[in-house]
């Protein structure tokens, strides 16, 4: 078995963390509901959510995973679309994340800054891949180099 293959076969434990993510964020949206948020469940499903991104990222980006991905990764406009959101993304929670940690004096506020932080750095794995995804796929490079 090939080395990118292993890799490709390690990046579906995204789903399990996905799970994970879900349970924690059910948890905090109870909590929600008896007007005392348990904002420690929210950290949790960011940096979980921030692992299942970055674990996702080992997958193969020479093959498109859906119908949805092969539309936007093949055009060169949506492409590019799609890596300045992904780009916009990753800096407004990387911020977010990083301003709150540094001006937070309360430690729960610290703590779920910590989870973006952690989010926003899944999210520039998943930015590289992407990007990996379009220089494979997109349809007018690849017709000029085949």
């Amino acid at each position: 078995m090939e080395t990118r293959q292993v890799f490709h076969i390690i990046s579906y434990l995204q789903y399990p963390l996905l799970l994970v993510v879900l349970y924690y964020y059910a948890l905090f949206i109870v909590s929600l509901t008896n007007q005392a948020p348990k904002w420690i469940e929210l950290n949790n499903a960011l940096v979980f959510l921030g692992m299942a991104i970055a674990i996702s990222t080992l997958q193969d980006t020479t093959r498109t995973q859906n119908k949805l991905s092969r539309k936007i990764w093949e055009d060169p406009k949506k492409g590019k679309i799609a890596i300045l959101i992904m780009t916009f993304m990753v800096l407004l929670f990387l911020a977010m994340g990083i301003i709150g940690f540094l001006n937070s004096r309360e430690s729960i506020h610290k703590e779920v800054s910590f989870g973006l932080v952690v989010l926003g750095i899944g999210l520039v794995g998943m930015l590289k891949s992407a990007i990996e995804m379009f220089e494979n796929h997109r349809k007018d490079k690849n017709a000029a180099n085949g």
